[in-house]
């Protein structure tokens, strides 16, 4: 696991260089994409760097991590719409590319097994953005999910669902109570893990991420078990880190060949 501190446009840029850096060796690539605030600034400079570099994703398919459960197919709120707002309709990425979970669907668990078969069928996810909850949940992996789990439906904790109520004009009891998400198995097979974290409210969480032992109270810890994690986080998202300035010597000794 490689931990990055920085300022959050740095961060930004450091995940689209990845995102990059895979488009630019293999056109055809799979990306997995997460909503929420923490990969917005991402999405930013990707969509800067289509518009003025050329940057393509024409030939890329995409995957979201999760979607809510009954919220109307125009919904605003609707991860779908969201990601459609935020990078879809900014970049060259052909919509019928890009592929969620059925939260409409009338049979959901048929629906969590159809998109499992979905990734699977594409050759898998080959660089997977991320955040982190402050309760650890990774997609809407809540604490207690297990290790091994796939897609499947879960109930969302309260605090997930006070944390998200921004989104619906302050009123927590307008979000959703059931989602359909990746499992933290299905998440893990992914082959580059990017998870970008900032504000001193996600810090527990990232401690426990990179420095606290593998456990179902913290979900995200699983992470520590996959062979090629990029954590990038700000100066108040590291703040309970131990070992921070261990990871600030390695980021800054990283050899010039050497990507994330």
């Amino acid at each position: 696991m490689e931990v990055v501190i920085a300022p959050g446009a740095e961060l930004a840029r450091l995940a689209a260089d990845a995102v990059e850096r895979l488009l630019t060796a293999r056109p055809d690539a799979v990306l997995g994409l997460a909503t929420g605030s923490s990969p917005l600034a991402v999405y930013d400079e990707l969509a800067r760097r289509h518009a003025e570099r050329g940057l393509s994703f024409a030939r890329a398919r995409a995957f979201l991590l999760d979607e809510y459960v009954g919220l109307p197919a125009d919904h605003p709120e609707r991860y779908r719409n969201v990601i459609d707002a935020e990078l879809v309709a900014r970049v060259d990425l052909r919509p019928e590319a890009v592929q969620g979970p059925d939260g409409l669907a009338d049979d959901l668990p048929a629906a969590c097994a159809a998109y499992e078969a979905a990734i699977v069928d594409a050759g898998g996810v080959d660089l997977q953005v991320l955040g982190i909850g402050t309760d650890g949940h990774v997609a809407f992996n809540e604490p207690g999910s297990s290790l091994a789990s796939r897609t499947r439906i879960k109930t969302l904790t309260r605090q997930t669902r006070e944390d998200n109520a921004r989104f619906f004009d302050d009123d927590v009891e307008r979000v959703p109570t059931h989602c359909l998400t990746q499992g933290l198995a299905t998440i893990s097979a992914a082959r580059h893990l990017v998870l970008l974290a900032q504000g001193r409210h996600k810090a527990e969480a990232v401690h426990q991420l990179v420095e606290g032992p593998v456990s179902a109270l913290w979900p995200a810890t699983v992470l520590q078990l996959h062979p090629h994690v990029t954590v990038l986080v700000d100066e108040a998202a590291a703040s309970r880190l131990q070992l921070a300035h261990y990871y600030r010597e390695t980021y800054a000794a990283k050899p010039v060949w050497q990507a994330l």
